[in-house]
């Protein structure tokens, strides 16, 4: 693999938006430079006032960076940063290292690998978790799809911003997982809308139920804790916590059928509530229609 770095790379940062802006504050002291970019000139007023580069255009962009971060808001602003008439590939150097931060298409990454592969440009997908506050903070999760050599130039500037930095494969693999991450996300808050309906017509305070929710997540792990690594589908029978989840599963089956049946007392409606019945057993590798041990 080519690449043009020698020493600290000099970063580029396009998309500087709710996200993408705290991210790239936390690289304004970076030892090979740091150059920024958006559409709107507001938004890199307080970079150019502390001394930082600011490029009209990724092209200015990738005239100054051989590691460039895209933070924009969907498809066709991350293939238009990349290709478009500015684009970084008008300008980029060989061995400049793309990485695509927004959350975009399943296929788009290896579509626009294969654009940059042309210009010598290694294209990898490194989607966000942890929000604002991880991007400040710079506890952000990145799961990250490309070439190890790719990544590996990476790793330094990106633990400006990311606390965990996973390569879970070829590119693509970084956005199917934020799919997966987000299917979680969006599913529980889902789960949530229903249980506060619950709860504040149970009487409950939903402040102090908020804060135990919280409180018990940091202690278990919150949904991720039961994600195994492992195949989905009914767990083998020698899996040592199979029989952890047979025990999960008959918890779980029996305080929803309590939660169903508050909710029909109160007149709920509980939908979230009547599928997690229906597929808990499936979900965590127990369905009822494998025998359980003895």
């Amino acid at each position: 693999m080519t690449s043009p770095l020698d020493g600290a790379a000099a970063v580029g940062f396009i998309g500087l938006g709710n996200i993408g802006k705290p991210m790239a504050r936390r690289l304004t002291d970076w030892a090979g430079g740091l150059t920024v970019c958006d559409a709107n000139p507001a938004a890199t007023r307080s970079f150019g006032e502390r001394g930082i580069a600011v490029g009209a255009t990724p092209a200015e962009v990738a005239e100054r960076a051989t590691v460039i971060s895209i933070m924009v808001r969907d498809d066709a602003q991350v293939t238009d940063a990349l290709n478009g008439p500015d684009g970084i590939l008008r300008t980029a150097r060989p061995g400049t290292v793309v990485a695509v931060h927004s959350t975009v298409e399943a296929d788009t990454p290896f579509v626009l690998a294969q654009l940059a592969a042309k210009h010598d440009v290694h294209l990898i997908d490194a989607p966000v978790s942890g929000g604002a506050m991880g991007a400040a903070g710079g506890t952000l999760a990145l799961m990250v799809g490309g070439s190890d050599e790719a990544v590996e130039l990476v790793r330094e500037p990106f633990a400006c911003f990311a606390s965990l930095v996973a390569h879970l494969g070829p590119v693509g693999a970084g956005t199917r997982a934020k799919l997966a991450r987000n299917l979680i996300t969006f599913s529980a808050y889902v789960a949530v809308g229903e249980a506060v309906a619950l709860a504040e017509a149970a009487g409950v305070d939903l402040a102090l139920l908020g804060e135990v929710v919280r409180h018990s997540d940091r202690v278990t792990g919150g949904p991720g804790s039961v994600m195994l690594g492992q195949p989905a589908g009914p767990l083998d029978p020698t899996n040592g916590l199979r029989e952890y989840f047979v025990h999960a599963r008959g918890l779980g089956e029996k305080d929803l059928q309590l939660a169903l049946g508050l909710g029909a007392e109160l007149g709920i409606d509980l939908p979230v509530a009547r599928l997690a019945l229906d597929n808990l057993g499936a979900a965590l590798g127990v369905p009822h229609k494998q025998q359980d041990p003895t």
